[in-house]
C-alpha cells in the first residue's frame, strides 16, 4: 500500500513516515498544498494523511478540488484545530477521517489501517492492464498472456510504477521517489538492475529504454 503525507511540519512528516514506513507502507511526503493536489491526483496512492494549514493551498481546498475531479482515494485530515465546525468542514469537503493534533501515533495507525480495509471492501481489486501484462496492484501478481509470472517484491513496485503510467515515459528520480522512498541516498542505478530483471522474466520488449528520459512500458 502507498501512503502520500502532505504536511508542512517537516520534523512531523518525516516522523510519520518513518513509523508508517516501519508498518510495512511505502510512503511518500510533500510540504505543499499544491503539490500535494498534483501527487495525490496521479491516482497512484491507497491513502493521502492531508493537513489542513498547508502553504500553497490549505487541506480543505486539495480535499474538495481531490473529489470534485473524482478521485476517491481515502483522506484522512490532520489540523491542530479544534472544535465541531472544523470537523464538519473538513467531512464536507469530502474528507473519510479526522484527526485533531497532538494525537497518538497508535491512534494514527489505527484509523489508516481502518480506512484501508474500508476501501477494500467497497471495491474490486484495481487491475491493470498493458500490452500482455495484467497487473493486479491489490493482490500483487502479474500476468503475462495469462500466465502467471513471480517477481520479487521489489520488481512488482518498480513495475507497478511503470503499469500506472503505461504510455509514458517514467524517469528514474520518479521511480527512486515511489520505490525506494523519499529519504533513499544509494546508487540510482540500481533501477537498472530491476528493470534487467524485468525484461528477463516478463520478455525484453516489454519496458523500452527512452535514452536520457527513463523507461517506457507500451500500452499495447
Amino acid at each position: 500500500m502507498r501512503l502520500l503525507i502532505v504536511e508542512d511540519e517537516k520534523r512531523l512528516a518525516v516522523s510519520l513516515a518513518k513509523g508508517l514506513t516501519a508498518e510495512g507502507f511505502a510512503v511518500d511526503v510533500v510540504h505543499d498544498g499544491l503539490e500535494g493536489l498534483h501527487r495525490a491526483g496521479e491516482g497512484v496512492y491507497d491513502l493521502v494523511v492531508l493537513d489542513i494549514m498547508l502553504p500553497g493551498m490549505n487541506g480543505y481546498r486539495v480535499c474538495a478540488a481531490l473529489r470534485a475531479a473524482g478521485h476517491d482515494v481515502p483522506i484522512l485530515m490532520l489540523t491542530a484545530k479544534d472544535g465541531e465546525y472544523d470537523e464538519a468542514e473538513g467531512l464536507d469537503t469530502g474528507a473519510d477521517d479526522y484527526l485533531t493534533k497532538p494525537f497518538s501515533y497508535v491512534v494514527l495507525v489505527a484509523r489508516v489501517k481502518a480506512l484501508l480495509r474500508r476501501r477494500g471492501r467497497a471495491g474490486a481489486s484495481p487491475v491493470l492492464r498493458a500490452g500482455p501484462l495484467t497487473v493486479d496492484t491489490a493482490a500483487r501478481r502479474v500476468f503475462r498472456d495469462g500466465t502467471e509470472v513471480a517477481l520479487t517484491a521489489k520488481e512488482f513496485a518498480v513495475l507497478e510504477q511503470l503499469a500506472v503510467r503505461a504510455g509514458q515515459v517514467v524517469g528514474k528520480p520518479e521511480i527512486l521517489e515511489h520505490v525506494w522512498d523519499f529519504a533513499y541516498q544509494g546508487d540510482p542505478n540500481i533501477i537498472e538492475v530491476y528493470i534487467s530483471a524485468l525484461r528477463r522474466k516478463l520478455g525484453a520488449d516489454t519496458i523500452r529504454t527512452v535514452r536520457g528520459a527513463g523507461y517506457l512500458l507500451a500500452e499495447r
